[in-house]
């Protein structure tokens, strides 16, 4: 479909109370439904300042461009539904376009990607009172933990009150662990894929809060893929796994993909910018491709 910007600027302008309604109206469902599995195409990378996709540096700049995108991942068949942040969720329930879809909100994008305060990830997007107010059905966290960062222990603490909270309005929250580090050079974030790395994450993360019972995990494949086995052995939550800007090997991690979606906990995918941006610009052949997988 083709976004009309000047009319989504006009409903901002003069009826911004458009938004709650069309949250109100909205034709919900169940998280998992028929198919018994979960396939979610993520947006939330811009609200961190992530702008980039391999070389393109600003490729997901253009809102009309991503809102098209995205409309068009979530009219495929077998794609339950979206993650993104307010801005982005507003246009989409302005556009009609999340109709009987999953609707997950991000929670906090403090931790803005380059910056001096990037593992200070703090709740700057939606609280667990937004998404129970607008109706929509999870939230997402981005927990990256550095040992040799202090402030970790801070975000530690955030977490673990957001799941307390999601989990007392009886809404799923989906929880990305990392064990994170500083290049002593650059000062570049980089998480750790490695097999050890990724299964304290797990641990760590399943920990948090009063109650596991709203948790799910969402994870990365590891370094090796084989690798997934015994590191999903590590939790019982349901699992989904993240895709990341997988650059210009988009059949390498189709192939991953496929490998840790055989594993018990894990439940299916959610995936951004390989699904949107992938390197042969085709969003239909890609999105209809990990649908696949499931």
């Amino acid at each position: 479909m083709s976004v009309d910007v000047s009319a989504l600027v006009r409903t901002r302008v003069h009826h911004p109370e458009a938004i709650a309604e069309a949250a109100a109206r909205r034709v919900r469902r169940p998280l998992i439904g028929d198919s018994g599995r979960l396939m979610i195409v993520a947006a939330d990378h811009p609200a961190r300042g992530a702008l980039s996709v391999g070389d393109r540096k600003l490729a997901m700049a253009n809102r009309a461009d991503l809102l098209e995108r995205l409309c068009l991942a979530l009219g495929r068949p077998g794609v339950d539904g979206v993650l993104a942040t307010a801005d982005i969720l507003d246009d989409l329930l302005l556009l009609g376009a999340l109709d009987g879809k999953v609707v997950m909100g991000s929670m906090n994008r403090g931790g803005l990607a380059g910056a001096s305060f990037e593992l200070d990830d703090r709740f700057t997007g939606h609280r667990p009172e937004d998404i129970e107010r607008l109706r929509f059905d999870a939230g997402k966290l981005l927990l990256r933990v550095d040992y040799d960062d202090p402030g970790s222990l801070d975000t530690l603490e955030s977490t673990a009150h957001a799941v307390d909270a999601m989990a007392e309005r009886r809404l799923p929250v989906f929880v990305e662990p990392f064990i994170s580090r500083r290049d002593p050079v650059t000062g570049k974030v980089r998480n750790d894929l490695s097999a050890d790395a990724v299964t304290r994450s797990i641990a760590i993360a399943a920990g948090l809060g009063g109650t596991s019972a709203y948790t799910w995990l969402k994870v990365p494949v590891t370094e090796n893929p084989d690798d997934m086995v015994r590191v999903m052995e590590t939790s019982t939550l349901p699992a989904v796994l993240l895709g990341g800007d997988v650059g210009e090997d988009q059949e390498g991690a189709y192939e991953k993909w496929r490998g840790a979606l055989q594993l018990p906990t894990v439940q299916g995918l959610v995936v951004g910018r390989s699904l949107l941006y992938p390197a042969d610009d085709d969003v239909t052949a890609a999105v209809d491709t990990a649908v696949g997988l499931l």
